[in-house]
């Protein structure tokens, strides 16, 4: 894909600040420091806004699951009190999934790159865009707040009967933070559906739409069934906890199965809500950095459309212990390895687009073949835990922990990481520094498997998850995993450093340093507010690698 017959951008004066760094500019078309900070409807500050605040976010669950691997690292409970602990966990996991990881892939870089994949001057309902980021921050408030009343302490599923009787005020600011969230989500998704379905240049074909988009229109249909039906079991939570009615009150009649159908019918699509995103990054780094058309893309595609129809009915399998009967065991063992044959049409699909091209071991790709080997590693656990004899043996035990955090942050976070690296030279108009990021890599790489692969050996062993005080005979493995957990920590600061270094005086990068072939590539490094001063015109294929007229028109309109 090219873009012709639009004005182009003097090349870079090294001496010159980007006009998204240049405060003191007086540019009609850059933004300011100061409007990052206030209620902006440009998709792009709304993009970088996602990204700030959620990895604002992480950094807070990360510390969380510093503390909660600090204090199992020995068989006691003696580094935080037990109750705090709770706390910690419940939120750890909470902030992780609706405050970092859905708000980075879905907000952050769907805002950022969705128009102008497109083609698109925004997206378009830009107000409703930053309603919906303003609420992730008052979200996020009402969740830290929760601490002020002993935190909420039941787990992030919030299971009753247990949500029913701990911290009542907390675990109902704690509804209220993810009821917020979820408003979010709809109001996003919306968005997107609308921006993708009817502001594509006229000249782009449905079979030249970059599959990132294809990724976020599925994401996004996906939120918008299933999104509704967490919020109405979270309120009717709510009015049990505060007026009276016995909705999931077991000795009132009520039925605390029911709550747990409404949550993991969110709750499940929810893992594809975090990472089929992660995929659509995954498919534009690949074929970016082997110099390789993207093997399959139709397969691809339809398949990112299988994954979100047949997510829908595979929610039971976290209730397999739930009292289920045989018939519902059956049917929902078939449905989750079913999941599992879209996802390995992208696996295929992205290892036969590596073969044989020629592999550049940038940072962004280091962790998209780094997502590779974790997400397959993820993937075969769950396969073992979709079979309900299996489940039955490990639910509740560390092996579900081990396989949800390879499939999480081997998957989701990596996923994340790569993005960053890709797409800041477009965001910033600056390079971030490739040693450092191999630095980040390593860390990252070597911090995840000792933290989450002896999980895998504790669950098959017995140890249950959600737990301070442990038998003796699990300190071990528990101890690599603590010590995995803080080279994770370790791991976000020269990431950190780099970004915001970088980002002020980091080496300009050019309107398109990977030499890429989607639309995002041809405007200016950072863009101008809207985007293009004349739309751009499509020529060929986001994929069209080793097509030397193609990639040589690109060379012209962009240098």
């Amino acid at each position: 894909m090219t873009q012709v017959d639009f004005p182009v951008n003097p090349p870079p004066n090294e001496n010159q600040a980007p006009t998204l760094l240049n405060t003191h500019s007086s540019h009609p078309t850059a933004w300011k420091v100061r409007d990052y900070f206030t209620f902006n409807t440009d998709h792009k500050v709304i993009g970088i806004q996602y990204l700030v605040t959620a990895f604002a976010f992480y950094l807070i669950g990360g510390l969380m699951a510093i503390a909660i691997r600090t204090e199992l690292a020995t068989p006691d409970s003696d580094f935080i009190d037990p109750n705090l602990y709770n706390a910690f966990m419940t939120n750890h996991g909470t902030i992780m999934i609706f405050l970092w990881i859905v708000p980075s892939a879905i907000g952050g870089f769907g805002n950022y790159l969705v128009p102008l994949m497109m083609g698109a001057r925004d997206m378009a309902f830009p107000k409703l865009n930053a309603i919906a980021f303003w609420l992730n921050p008052v979200a996020g408030l009402l969740l830290l707040l929760s601490f002020f009343f002993g935190g909420s302490q039941s787990g992030w599923t919030a299971y009753p009967p247990l949500s029913l009787v701990t911290a009542n005020n907390a675990q109902s600011l704690w509804i209220l933070s993810i009821v917020l969230v979820g408003t979010s989500s709809i109001l996003g998704s919306i968005n997107f559906v609308i921006t993708i379905l009817m502001m594509k240049v006229p000249s782009m074909k449905w079979d030249q739409v970059p599959l990132f988009c294809w990724a976020i229109l599925a994401t996004s249909i996906l939120a918008l069934l299933s999104t509704p039906v967490l919020a109405a079991g979270l309120i009717l939570l709510l009015f049990d906890i505060n007026f009276g009615t016995s909705f999931f009150k077991p000795d009132a009649g009520g039925n605390v199965v029911i709550y747990q159908h409404l949550f993991w019918f969110y709750s499940h699509p929810a893992v594809y809500l975090m990472i089929l995103p992660i995929f659509g990054i995954m498919s534009e780094i690949i074929p970016t950095h082997a110099r390789k058309p993207i093997f399959g893309y139709k397969a691809i595609a339809f398949s990112t459309v299988a994954i979100c129809v047949v997510g829908l009915f595979v929610w039971v399998h976290h209730m397999f212990t739930s009292g289920t009967p045989g018939w519902m065991r059956m049917f929902f063992t078939i449905s989750t390895l079913i999941v599992a044959v879209p996802t390995g049409v992208k696996i295929f699909g992205w290892v036969a687009t590596l073969w044989g091209g020629k592999i550049r071991f940038t940072s962004a790709m280091l962790f998209a073949i780094g997502l590779l080997s974790m997400f397959v590693m993820g993937g075969l656990s769950g396969v073992t835990m979709g079979t309900a004899p299996f489940d039955v043996h490990v639910h509740d035990t560390y092996y579900v922990v081990g396989h949800f955090h390879y499939v999480l942050f081997g998957g989701s976070v990596f996923g994340i990481y790569a993005g960053i690296y890709h797409w800041f030279p477009k965001i910033t108009g600056r390079m971030m520094n490739e040693t450092w990021g191999r630095v980040h890599f390593i860390l990252t790489f070597v911090g995840t498997n000792l933290t989450f692969l002896p999980m895998h050996k504790l669950g098959l062993q017995g140890m249950p998850r959600r737990v301070a005080m442990y038998d003796p005979q699990f300190a071990s493995l528990n101890q690599l995993c603590t010590i995995g957990a803080i080279l994770l920590g370790i791991s976000v600061i020269p990431f950190a450093l780099n970004a915001i270094y970088s980002w002020q005086k980091g080496e300009i990068a050019g309107d398109n340093p990977w030499e890429s072939l989607t639309l995002e590539w041809t405007t200016s490094s950072p863009p101008i507010i809207e985007n293009w001063e004349v739309l751009p015109v499509v020529t060929h294929g986001p994929y069209d690698y080793g097509h030397h007229q193609e990639e040589s028109s690109v060379t012209e309109a962009i240098s």
